[in-house]
Formats: C-alpha cells, sequence, structure tokens
C-alpha cells in the first residue's frame, strides 16, 4: 500500500514532464500530440453492449493480438471489443489490421497511471473484462480494476530474466499487482516461473499466439510482385533493425557484399525511416525506397523498407535474414514470421526479450546465431550461396511454425471462465 502510494505520488511529480515527453516526440511523430484527453481518461466516444478490453501496447502486441481478437469475437458474438495502446503506430496498426470490424472494433489511449483516469476509464467503457497483451503492467490500473470487480487477465505473457529483476527491485508494488490478475497465459514454462516468483498465480502455460497468425495472402502476393522488382539477384533482409544497428551493418556489407546482392533494409520503427535513408547515403551506397513504388535497378545496393505492415511481404522475397534487435543489447525480434513463409534466418547474441522462440527456431533448423554482425554476415552469405541449405532452413521453419500453434484456442479457454462470471454478475 505504502509503496502504491510513493508510486503515484512520482506519476504526480512527473505530470509537468508529460507534456513535454509528448511534445519531444511529436517531433518525430505528429501524431503524438492527437487525442491527449484520452490519456487523462477522457473520451469523446462510448461503445455499446457487453465489451472486451483488450491491451496492446505498440505494434508488436497489436499485430500479435490479432488472431486472438477474431477468436474472442467469434466466441462472444454479442460483445464488442475496445484495444488501448499507448504508441501512434499501434493505434494505427490496429485501425490498418482491425478497421473493417469497425465499429465493433475500436481503438483508444490507456490512460496514464493516475488512480483518477483509470477510474475515468473503467466507469466511461465498463469492460466486461480486460486483457494485457504480454508484460504491460500497472499497478493503479490492476487496483482499479479489483475496486471495480472487473477480471483483468495476462495473456502471451513473457517475462525475461532482465525484466524479471526490474520487477523484483519493485518489491510488494509489483507482487501485488501480479497477485491480483485474475488470470494469467504464460508463453513458456520459464516465463510461467518467472512470474510465479513474482506473485502470479492462476497461471497456465498457454503457449505464443504469434504462431497462429496466417500470413495474409495479399502480403505473399507482394512478395512475389516485391522478387518481380528486384528481379534475378540474391536477396538479404535486414528485419526491424534498431537505432545503433544500421550503421555496422552497412559498412560490414559494403565491405563483404558483391555487387550482386541487395539489401532490404527494413527499420523497426517508422519514424527513423528518414534518418537510416540518410545513414545509407553518408555510407556511399545506392538507395532507393519502397515508398517510391518502382522496380529496383540493377546498380541498387539497398532498398529501404519505408512501409508499414508489409513485413510478411519483405521475408517473403528474401533469400535469408537478419533478424535486427539482436546486434545491440536491445533483446531481438522473434523470428516467427520469417519462420512462417520459410525465409531463413540469423539471429545475433542478444536475443533475451524472446531467448525461448529464438532457441527453438536454431534447434528446429529453421535459424542460425551468429556472435556479432560481421559474423552474421558471414552465415547469410552462406545460405544465400547454398541453394540446398537454403531450401532446408526454409523447410524446417515452416515445420516449426506449423507445430507451435494452438495458443489462441488456449488463451480463449484461459478466459472464458472469466467471461462466465462476468457475465452471471451483470444479470
Amino acid at each position: 500500500m505504502i509503496l502504491r502510494f510513493l508510486y503515484t505520488a512520482l506519476w504526480y511529480l512527473a505530470t509537468p514532464l508529460i507534456g513535454l515527453r509528448l511534445a519531444w516526440r511529436a517531433r518525430r511523430q505528429p501524431e503524438y500530440l492527437q487525442h491527449v484527453g484520452e490519456r487523462f481518461g477522457r473520451y469523446p466516444t462510448s461503445m455499446a453492449g457487453p465489451l472486451i478490453w483488450l491491451h496492446a501496447v505498440s505494434v508488436g502486441e497489436t499485430r500479435a493480438s490479432a488472431p486472438l481478437v477474431h477468436a474472442l469475437l467469434d466466441a462472444h458474438p454479442d460483445c464488442s471489443l475496445l484495444l488501448t495502446h499507448m504508441t501512434p503506430t499501434g493505434r494505427a496498426t490496429a485501425a490498418e489490421i482491425f478497421g473493417e470490424l469497425a465499429p465493433r472494433v475500436q481503438s483508444v489511449y490507456l490512460p496514464y497511471d493516475f488512480p483518477w483516469a483509470v477510474a475515468r476509464f473503467l466507469r466511461h467503457f465498463r469492460p466486461r473484462i480486460g486483457v494485457l497483451m504480454e508484460t504491460e503492467l500497472w499497478p493503479n490500473l490492476v487496483e482499479g480494476c479489483r475496486r471495480t470487480g472487473t477480471p483483468l487477465a495476462m495473456v502471451n505473457a513473457r517475462l525475461s530474466e532482465r525484466s524479471a529483476r526490474g520487477y523484483r527491485r519493485a518489491g510488494s508494488l509489483a507482487r501485488d499487482a501480479f497477485a491480483h490478475l485474475s488470470a494469467i497465459g504464460a508463453q513458456t514454462d520459464a516465463d510461467g516461473r518467472r512470474l510465479s516468483t513474482l506473485g502470479a498465480r492462476l497461471l497456465e502455460v498457454t503457449g505464443n499466439i504469434k504462431f497462429d497468425i496466417t500470413p495474409p495472402e495479399a502480403l505473399l502476393t507482394l512478395g512475389n510482385e516485391f522478387r518481380n522488382r528486384i528481379g534475378p539477384r540474391q536477396t538479404l533482409l535486414a528485419a526491424s533493425t534498431r537505432e545503433g544497428e544500421e550503421g555496422p551493418l552497412l559498412e560490414a556489407f559494403a565491405r563483404h557484399c558483391p555487387p550482386e546482392v541487395l539489401l532490404v533494409l527494413v527499420p523497426r520503427h517508422p519514424q527513423r525511416f528518414d534518418e537510416v535513408a540518410r545513414l545509407v547515403s553518408r555510407s556511399g551506397l545506392k538507395l532507393q525506397r519502397r515508398s517510391a513504388d518502382t522496380p529496383v535497378m540493377a546498380d541498387t545496393q539497398v532498398w529501404l523498407g519505408d512501409s508499414m505492415g508489409e513485413m510478411y511481404a519483405y521475408y517473403a522475397a528474401a533469400d535469408t535474414a537478419l533478424i535486427g534487435g539482436s546486434w545491440e543489447k536491445l533483446g531481438g525480434q522473434n523470428p516467427i514470421e520469417a519462420s512462417a513463409v520459410g525465409c531463413p534466418v540469423v539471429v545475433g547474441p542478444h536475443t533475451f526479450n524472446f531467448k525461448a522462440v529464438c532457441e527453438q527456431a536454431i534447434e528446429a533448423g529453421a535459424a542460425q546465431r551468429a556472435d556479432n554482425l560481421e559474423h552474421g554476415l558471414g552465415l547469410a552469405l552462406e545460405i544465400i550461396n547454398n541453394p540446398v541449405q537454403r531450401k532446408a532452413m526454409g523447410a524446417a521453419g515452416r515445420n516449426f511454425a506449423r507445430s507451435h500453434r494452438g495458443a489462441t484456442a488456449r488463451t480463449v479457454a484461459l478466459l472464458e471462465p472469466l467471461m462466465h462470471n462476468a457475465r452471471a454478475r451483470k444479470r
């Protein structure tokens, strides 16, 4: 109780900085200055009928939620679904994926973790249940749900040892929040053990919902179109790269890669597209941008993937991929999308955010691990130049992705008692 009081006091002390932070981020993404009232629990519209609320912080969580959103809507045809986010890119991704389901599915920002803003949010929407994707945990939000009797579950939950150490430092503040969740569906046994040590109860291992995402036919078709634009050249994809990774990659690529290899470079965050384009230009490599929507010229060395929502197409067009976020101490990205379309991958040494899935992909023969970017580039070139190895790794990736499906159904089963009890209370 005392720690939560101090935690709330810190929020109040930080209040003057919130506007500054939004303004700072708006320099790159003006959308941060839109819908500001929602971040304090003020919403201009409401939703009719019983409501399921699902929180997906940003792009990755929103995309991962797609199978669950469809499954919940199918299982509860009387309900609407509210998605909440913390970033404009998460909200834009929801509009892209679920736009055709409006007004049954709508997106807003989750308020900051002030008790009064949380209370206003819960009073306005009155969700039947709340579902948190992955590991976004806000103590006052959990307490607000407890006070209003709103069941709150965490699903597709993953927790690296590094994140667990951070939560342990928060002491009883984190333990109480985890303990008051109504249900938790963990991705792996290891995630479950770490969550349990932090006070989580009512926990099941349900698997990773991302395995249940089916590559959209439209994006596979677009991948074929990309291949036609590229022509017969070998293609190396650098997928979801992060700050600090592109510079060394471009240097290594310029030194080691022959002209018949095209680097397709796709930064993780869209607000960095122009910054990365400038890096490519400064490196002396010839650049084209996906957004120009033109054929890739024979002398182009780097094709910048400055588009949103097309990662499956990039993977489908690539001969092999380097997974971003794993070359600096950033935790990596998951290789599931690449494996699902049969693209061999190379991951770097820093995959602590996706440790289990990366290790499983390596064990399955769908991925290889490198010590650093130079090593990773060398492994990628070996795969590109070895059609037998490339084909075997692609087939292993597809089998790996197929063999881990089913988490969505297990997650819906986990949530069903909460829905049933909530429905009974409303009568």
